[in-house]
């Protein structure tokens, strides 16, 4: 879902064979709620948004019934109340980014840097490329908004195991706190863990320099 839309069943492409763009929000919007059943106003209103006129409803049979055919109705279950029912090992890259952000924090929270390092790639890596660029409906960016968290978060964890593995991954631990300082500013561990990196690396009057420039830009800011 995050970057190009993809969609693989039992090993063939289906995603370009979604009916249009209403297509993708549909299909896009039972699977991020593929866990619990929804209503038809409720799949109506994500579709076609606040402003979904009654005759909609018509319009909406007919999307569901193209969608139906795509990916088979074994998949698509129910009439009024809608489900779509995927192996519980269905690879669906925003779950796996969710998941990979809980163990990298685990790791981290227990100072296993290197177990770390893997799930906070990931997790930063997914959630870097954007849901369904070409859309916008509420629910996209409330989702959007969520992956940022898990985007600065990763990196977050990406630079602590970095700095906590030291040695040739201090570089690694600067760069990721550089770009966390980037993206957040007001994200005060960012700059810890870039003065600790360039502590560690010998430069500290760079570190000095990094904690004056935070002390001025919380003054003035805040």
């Amino acid at each position: 879902l995050c970057g190009r839309l993809v969609v693989r069943l039992e090993g063939r492409r289906v995603d370009d064979a979604l009916p249009g763009a209403l297509g993708q929000l549909l299909f896009t919007y039972l699977v991020l709620n593929r866990l619990r059943r929804i209503d038809r106003d409720e799949l109506l209103i994500a579709v076609y948004g606040e402003d979904a006129a009654p005759g909609h409803q018509a319009r909406l049979s007919v999307l569901l019934s193209k969608l139906r055919r795509i990916i088979g109705p074994e998949l698509l279950a129910g009439r009024t109340e809608l489900e779509l029912a995927l192996l519980p090992e269905a690879f669906i890259d925003v779950e796996v980014a969710l998941d990979a952000l809980h163990r990298a924090e685990s790791h981290v929270a227990k100072e296993e840097w290197a177990s770390a390092w893997g799930p906070a790639s990931l997790a930063y890596d997914v959630a870097s490329r954007p849901l369904l660029r070409a859309h916008d409906r509420p629910w996209l960016d409330d989702w959007r908004h969520r992956l940022d968290g898990v985007r600065l978060s990763g990196l977050e964890c990406l630079a602590e195991a970095s700095l906590g593995l030291g040695g040739p991954e201090l570089p690694q631990a600067e760069n990721c706190a550089r770009r966390l300082i980037e993206l957040a500013p007001f994200r005060e561990s960012g700059y810890r863990i870039l003065m600790e990196a360039l502590e560690r690396s010998g430069n500290v009057a760079e570190a000095l320099r990094v904690y004056d420039g935070l002390r001025v830009t919380l003054r003035a800011e805040l």
